[in-house]
């Protein structure tokens, strides 16, 4: 039920979205150039990885070395602007469709991550990542990683096409207010979990740290 669901409202998502997916890759190609999407490998059910798609929000800004800047120095006023709306993430309804991901689940996050799980939080990837999650309208970045995963366990444990409907409607809510979008937690990614030694550790250093 769960699968034919994210087929129904993914296909309906792009049909209805397709005028602005193409307006918005015109925009990304003008102010970024080509290619107009980032694929970036995650962790899917089960932790396999698969090839999560976004549009670009960055430039391919190297040093001299040839090493990519750090990501403040690479995004663009225009950037901000596209991941302040999510629409950046509108290319993930493909990865429904291709059936890496759910329209609900917990958000996929950096590869990196799965050497640094704790076994329950580990529980997760026992069902496919979503474009959006409980812990997304939840508080969002305004949340530790450690209150982000806690809120991924509970829906695992709790998942039911009630509860994602329930999500859905909540999510655009989330969407329309552009609630917890600049919070501290966001920038700092993956770095400051796979860094944390203790949830004690990690509570103190989301504190101390801001874009």
């Amino acid at each position: 039920m769960k699968r034919f669901v994210d087929v129904i409202i993914a296909s309906i998502a792009v049909i209805l979205l397709f005028p602005i997916f193409i307006l918005v890759g015109y925009k990304v190609k003008k102010n970024l150039g080509s290619p107009i999407f980032f694929n970036q490998e995650r962790p899917g059910k089960d932790g396999k990885l698969f090839k999560m798609i976004k549009f670009r929000s960055m430039k391919d800004a190297m040093d001299k070395e040839g090493n990519f800047l750090p990501d403040d120095q690479r995004i663009t006023p225009f950037g901000h602007k596209l991941r302040s709306t999510t629409l950046d993430e509108m290319p993930q309804l493909i990865n429904v469709l291709k059936g890496d991901m759910s329209i609900v689940g917990p958000r996929p996050q950096m590869k990196d991550f799965l050497e640094h799980y704790t076994a329950d939080q580990m529980r997760r990837h026992e069902v496919k990542p979503g474009m959006t999650g409980l812990a997304q309208v939840s508080g969002r970045n305004n949340l530790s990683w450690e209150e982000k995963f806690g809120l991924d366990i509970e829906y695992v444990e709790n998942q039911s096409i009630f509860l994602d409907f329930k999500i859905m409607l909540k999510t655009i809510k989330v969407m329309l207010a552009k609630e917890g979008i600049n919070a501290p937690d966001q920038a700092v990614g993956a770095a400051r979990f796979c860094n944390s030694k203790t949830s004690k550790g990690a509570e103190s250093e989301s504190k101390s740290t801001s874009l």
